[in-house]
């Protein structure tokens, strides 16, 4: 697999009107609506007919992650306001779960709004009202070229994750041009998410109730959950005429030996529910390449890996897998931090996922690339017929089902 030589961003651009973005969710969550696009054919239904759509044998994995409320705010004694925004704890390779137990002191990097009034060497206080009493938060610059921050609250012994809860507020996406509400500390989960960490919701699950999860087990359709910590850098525009030149962010993701087990066990039915899960599960191939070929730093995935081996070199999904799962083993763990570049582009050949579950997303970005490569120029077509019967777009909108 090479990549192609040329993929111009023009052609993965379309017209979306402002009024088509939806700005706030539906007071149901599976009463969205839902597109079909099976081997060519496209219908329209409602999302909670999905588990009706699916096969018996499908095998959908979701992503776990949790959204922070990533974003802090501080007034200095002259009035300014500073904005924070977390983006990754220092050093990026910890896990981030143990950076949210911290206790005292925690360092992220991050963007910083009003930046040129805060000074390096000045230190921001604010009071917070915790269920453990007022807490006195600062901030001071850790590195300051480095957009790096040290966190420190008293009393010492509350953890990271707590103090966030109070400081923060959630960071919605740019292109929602509004200010986060108490409602979106709700609506901007899934009803499944648990492994905090993330800047921005794994949107395609948004759409999942109980009663769908009922219904899917009623049909025997089995699922897995996966951890990718969403970051920021997935509302990050392309800006290069050419798509190859763009530069892919990098997330952490968690596997499991139980992943891996059951993704074994259900090899040719995958479903990823969001391009956040198909890029952990198509990345989950490519580190299990480099473990066999016994390359360093197996488990950390650039953007250009997937296209530089040749037919050859490429070995069966199962063997690939399971050479994770051996290494796990053979290591005594239960499960391995990962770090994915991964930028899947037309071109691209999946290994583990048969389709996705994915709302429409914004033109020109990485995520229309990555549906571009799983059902070809017809990505235009499902584009043109969601325009055409008034779909909602982007993180709270409708959502489609795409089984190439």
């Amino acid at each position: 697999m090479t990549e192609p030589s040329e993929l111009l961003l023009s052609e993965f651009q379309y017209n979306l009107p402002d009024e088509r973005i939806a700005r706030f969710p539906l007071p149901q969550r599976d009463t969205s609506r839902l597109l079909v696009y099976r081997h060519g054919e496209i219908s329209h239904k409602r999302f909670s007919d999905l588990p009706a759509l699916l096969s018996a044998t499908s095998y959908l994995v979701f992503n776990n992650t949790k959204v922070i409320p990533a974003r802090l705010h501080f007034t200095k004694p002259t009035g300014a306001l500073i904005e924070l925004f977390l983006l990754t704890p220092v050093p990026s390779t910890q896990p981030i779960s143990m950076a949210m137990e911290k206790t005292g002191e925690a360092i992220w990097q991050g963007m910083v709004g009003n930046r040129k009034r805060w000074k390096a060497s000045e230190t921001l206080e604010t009071t917070l009202a915790t269920s453990n009493g007022p807490v006195l938060l600062k901030a001071d610059w850790y590195d300051y070229e480095q957009s790096v921050i040290r966190l420190s609250w008293q009393p010492a012994n509350l953890p990271f994750a707590q103090i966030i809860q109070a400081a923060g507020e959630i960071p919605l996406p740019p292109y929602l041009k509004r200010e986060s509400t108490a409602a979106d500390r709700e609506t901007y989960q899934t009803i499944y998410s648990r492994q905090e960490g993330a800047v921005a919701a794994p949107t395609a699950g948004l759409h999942f109730t109980s009663t769908v999860f009922d219904n899917l087990a009623k049909r025997n359709v089995a699922h897995d959950y996966l951890t990718l910590h969403v970051g920021a850098g997935t509302f990050q525009p392309i800006k290069t005429a050419d798509v190859r030149q763009h530069h892919m962010h990098t997330e952490q993701v968690i596997y499991t030996q139980e992943n891996l087990r059951n993704l074994l066990n259900h090899i040719n039915n995958i479903i990823a529910v969001g391009t956040t899960s198909m890029r952990a599960l198509e990345s989950l191939y490519w580190m299990g390449v480099k473990v066999l070929h016994n390359q360093p730093d197996p488990f950390s995935l650039d953007q250009h890996f997937a296209y530089q081996l040749s037919p050859d070199e490429q070995p069966l999904v199962e063997e690939s897998l399971r050479s994770v799962l051996h290494y796990l083993i053979d290591n005594k763990l239960d499960s391995v931090v990962a770090h994915t570049g991964i930028y899947i582009t037309p071109g691209y050949q999946f290994k583990l996922c048969k389709g996705i579950v994915t709302n429409f997303h914004q033109p020109g970005s990485t995520l229309i690339l990555l549906i571009a490569a799983l059902i070809g120029n017809d990505w235009k077509r499902v584009y043109e017929e969601a325009l055409d019967n008034d779909y909602r777009f982007l993180s709270y909108g409708d959502s489609s089902l795409l089984l190439p």
